[in-house]
């Protein structure tokens, strides 16, 4: 009897947000696979403008957990010849401008592209473009930009009670004995593709990662290639860090 084999999907890498004219389909970009997350029905007309703001809000409110657990590039998208996508952001930057300032902790890269995400053949089709991948590279570089660039204010900077942890011992005892929903700290498990595809501890390295999600660590991992990730392997390719929120 062959044993089932297991099933992975990956890191976490984006979301994408795929607007139709009456719904919007939101996928879950992994570095292995796509999982669709969440679909929403536009419920009236977008010419009625209280239909189209509660619409807007309801797709703000379904990316908002996934930027807690520390995705924070989105690919927002519609079909040819409509505004759907660059009235969704016009929506964010109105209401909800703290969602594109770069220093607020679940801030978020927004980019925006042309083509359909409405069901899993489409979503193949275009993630697979040239445009698509560059979109990513670039959203997903200027995120992780962001985060080492407070992990070097905790290293240099003069923040009472930071910490900042190398080895994977420190870090598991740190996440594993954190306490479950405490708040009052800003935790961060940044880790670069390549000390992930070549630890010889996969399997402790993966636990740590899902211990991690379910407590509210922000995780990301980097691409070795990018600035961001070159100064995470000077750490040995892994890193936490965390401060106070208050």
């Amino acid at each position: 009897m062959n044993r089932k084999r297991r099933y992975r999907r990956g890191y976490p890498v984006a979301l994408l947000v795929g607007f139709e004219a009456d719904h919007v389909v939101i996928w879950q970009i992994f570095s292995q696979v796509v999982k669709l997350a969440l679909r929403l029905e536009l419920g009236g007309r977008r010419t009625d403008e209280k239909i189209l703001y509660n619409f807007h809000e309801s797709v703000v409110d379904a990316i908002k957990p996934v930027l807690k657990e520390g995705v924070r590039s989105i690919v927002v998208t519609s079909t040819p010849r409509t505004t759907y996508a660059p009235d969704f952001l016009e929506h964010v930057q109105k209401h909800h401008r703290y969602l594109i300032q770069s220093k607020r902790p679940n801030s978020a890269n927004f980019a925006t592209l042309v083509g359909s995400a409405d069901d899993n053949i489409k979503v193949a089709e275009l993630i697979k473009t040239t445009e698509f991948t560059n979109l990513i590279a670039e959203t997903t570089s200027e995120e992780a930009d962001q985060i080492v660039g407070s992990l070097e204010k905790h290293l240099y900077g003069n923040i009472d009670n930071s910490v900042v942890l190398y080895s994977l011992k420190e870090i598991e005892d740190t996440v594993y004995n954190r306490e479950k929903g405490r708040e009052i700290r800003a935790e961060y498990l940044l880790l670069t593709d390549k000390y992930l595809a070549e630890s010889r501890q996969k399997n402790r390295i993966h636990r740590l990662l899902q211990i991690s999600k379910n407590k509210k660590v922000k995780t990301r991992v980097v691409n070795a290639e990018t600035s961001a990730g070159a100064r995470i392997s000077q750490f040995g390719g892994l890193v936490f860090f965390s401060m106070p929120t208050l």
